[in-house]
């Protein structure tokens, strides 16, 4: 499931399919009309009716995740098996839902306060640590949505805007020793198969790969790739981006990403991805 067969992530599962002898389709979930009745559930695309397949690799954009979500359920109540669930591709995109979800099973993670009450800002402030802080909005991607605060008053002021234009945002603790810097692992079936440092280009804080960040290939240490799996594990996805901070505490797991990009982690390690995303589908269709 794919908005676009171009895209280098989707292109490379295509082709690592095709390369293990599997037909491989790329199903755009907007050209997809659901019908639902009683006793009836069926699902066309371009005038075709779905059906047949053995298991779907979900590439679900954060823009389009309710429909998608939708979608993906039409194959689930099938019973037709996916790399990654609905309700884990849903818990995973809401950045607070993930947070909770990891902070109840022990993962660290940076401090983290959300409220919508302006007369909390100064409070919520000192209770990340005080300035700079990291402010989220709750449904970002690729780094969109994120940015650093150097002072109260500037929190206030964006936090009103944001605010003022409907967003719920989070306010997270700034770690110092991983400005500009974090770290990418891939999890795939409960299994660390990749990880890189990024760095984010002179005079960005953010190190995402769509922000100009460099990516180079990286060994973890025990600490870091047993967070990247346990988190993972709990938030339900056979199939992870995990990004961490690294602090003087140990490793704080940012986000948990469902449908994570292709192109940065390949290229810095030289490990085929998709061939192993591909390789855990095999398993699921079999099982």
């Amino acid at each position: 499931m794919s908005r676009n067969p171009r895209l280098y992530s989707t292109a490379r599962l295509v082709e690592a399919a095709r390369a293990r002898g599997h037909e491989a389709d790329v199903l755009d979930p907007i050209r997809c009309v659901l019908h639902i009745s009683r006793g009836s559930h069926r699902m066309f695309c371009a005038g075709r009716e779905i059906g047949g397949y053995d298991v779907v690799i979900p590439r679900i954009g954060a823009s389009i995740t309710d429909y998608g979500l939708a979608v993906l359920g039409f194959f689930e109540r099938h019973g037709i098996p996916a790399v990654n669930e609905g309700p884990a591709i849903a818990r995973a995109r809401d950045k607070l839902r993930a947070l909770q979800t990891l902070c109840a099973h022990d993962v660290g993670i940076p401090r983290t306060v959300m409220m919508r009450e302006p007369a909390a800002v100064r409070a919520a402030v000192d209770a990340v640590g005080g300035t700079p802080v990291i402010i989220k909005l709750l449904q970002g991607t690729q780094g969109v949505g994120v940015m650093i605060a150097e002072s109260a008053e500037s929190v206030e002021s964006t936090l009103d805007t944001l605010w003022g234009l409907g967003q719920n945002i989070i306010l997270q603790e700034f770690i110092a020793e991983s400005r500009g810097r974090d770290l990418r692992a891939i999890v795939i079936g409960g299994q660390l198969v990749a990880a890189m440092r990024r760095t984010a280009k002179k005079g960005e804080f953010r190190s995402n790969l769509h922000r100009g960040g460099a990516g180079r290939r990286l060994e973890l240490d025990a600490a870091a790739a047993q967070a990247a799996i346990d988190a993972a594990r709990i938030i339900g996805l056979d199939v992870a981006g995990v990004d961490m901070l690294e602090s003087k505490e140990g490793p704080r797991v940012i986000e948990v990403n469902s449908s994570p990009g292709l192109r940065g982690i390949e290229r810095a390690t030289g490990v085929d991805v998709a061939a192993r995303i591909v390789e855990h589908a095999e398993r699921l269709a079999r099982a």
